[in-house]
Order: structure tokens, then C-alpha cells, then sequence
């Protein structure tokens, strides 16, 4: 990440999601993103294929080093591979695969309840 990457310094609950973005913190976003402790932040992610391993330091930096972290795939559930699955579950991350909505829905909820958790939502039309 480098500074120039859009983001919203604090944890918020995801309002709306659809046309190709989210809104959040009375703001909007076009694009994917994630919602870390470290922020809500842009992420470049535009399907599945674009989940690896090298997420995960970048999560590491922005304070997702523990705990769940919720996969929204898009407008259906779809599994990274399952090198990618385990490298997440050794790095202290327990991945939680399903679609966008149900991420950002299940995000919000956790959230409420002060709960360890992070999510990676692809956006969707």
C-alpha cells in the first residue's frame, strides 16, 4: 500500500453495496475493499483470481493479524485455492468464504459485537 491509496481511517459498518462499490461512513466507494483496524481501505481485487498470498502481509500491516477474516467472492461463493486457505489459516487469519452480501451483512454484525474481525469484499454490480 502506498499512501496515495484511498482510505477511510477507521472501523465502519458497511450501509450499502452494490453498482459496482460500497458505502460506508456516509461515503461511497467504487471498487473492492477492506475493512481492517486499520481503516477501510481500496483494494484493487476485481474476482477470485486476485486473492493470493500476498495479502497477507498487507492485512499484517493494517492490523488484521488475528481472528476472522471474511471473504465476500462476488455475487456467489468461490474458494481460493487450498494452499491460499491454509497459508491464511498458519498466518492467524481463519478465512470465512461466501458471497459479498452475506460477507458485509456477517462484517456489520461482528463488528457490533466488538469481535476480532476483518473483511476482504469484492465488489459487485
Amino acid at each position: 500500500m502506498t499512501d496515495a491509496t484511498p482510505r477511510y481511517p477507521g472501523r465502519a459498518a458497511i450501509e450499502a453495496y452494490g453498482n459496482g462499490g460500497f458505502r460506508f461512513a456516509g461515503m461511497s466507494h467504487r471498487g473492492s475493499i477492506l475493512c481492517v483496524p486499520g481503516g477501510v481501505i481500496a483494494w484493487s481485487a476485481a474476482s477470485i483470481a486476485d486473492i493470493g498470498l500476498d495479502m497477507i502481509p498487507l492485512l499484517q500491516a493494517e492490523g488484521a493479524t488475528t481472528g476472522v477474516l471474511l471473504l465476500g467472492t462476488g455475487p456467489t461463493p468461490q474458494f481460493p485455492p487450498p494452499i491460499v486457505m491454509a497459508a491464511f489459516r498458519d498466518a492467524g487469519l481463519w478465512l470465512e468464504v461466501m458471497d459479498t452480501g452475506a460477507a458485509a451483512r456477517t462484517y456489520n454484525v461482528l463488528l457490533a459485537e466488538d469481535r476480532d474481525v476483518s473483511a476482504a469484499l469484492l465488489a459487485v454490480d
